[in-house]
């Protein structure tokens, strides 16, 4: 079994660790996602779709400002995992993380042509 930290935010990101939840060869013990937003005119603060699945599948949940604390980069080495997804997070990954373990970033249109945080829309 594949020990997987997960990282992603929107629903692309849902979509995926959708997909890995599925899959028998892998666990998952932790999800990092961007913190709650407001949204909409009444600014109602939302969860991230990646929270929301994450929550409905028992899973702890971290919604850091930054990974550059090192309660954070502490807590995703605590789970020992053998590869870090990364799927539309939001934020650079420092050394730090990048160190822990092997990282796999997915992105949703081909690099580097169509770079950037929205590359659907290009």
């Amino acid at each position: 079994m594949l020990n997987i930290v997960y990282m992603g935010t929107p629903e692309y990101a849902a979509v995926i660790l959708n997909a890995l939840l599925n899959d028998g060869e892998v666990n998952i013990d932790l999800v990092l996602t961007q913190p709650d937003r407001p949204v909409g005119r009444k600014k109602t603060l939302t969860a991230p779709p990646v929270k929301v699945l994450a929550e409905e599948n028992g899973i702890e949940v971290l919604q850091p400002l930054t990974l550059k604390k090192q309660e954070v980069v502490a807590v995703i080495g605590s789970k020992k995992p053998d590869l870090i997804v990364v799927a539309a997070y939001g934020q650079l990954l420092p050394k730090e993380v990048l160190d822990i373990a092997p990282c796999i970033n997915l992105h949703a249109s081909i690099l580097p042509k169509y770079r950037g945080a929205s590359p659907i829309q290009q």
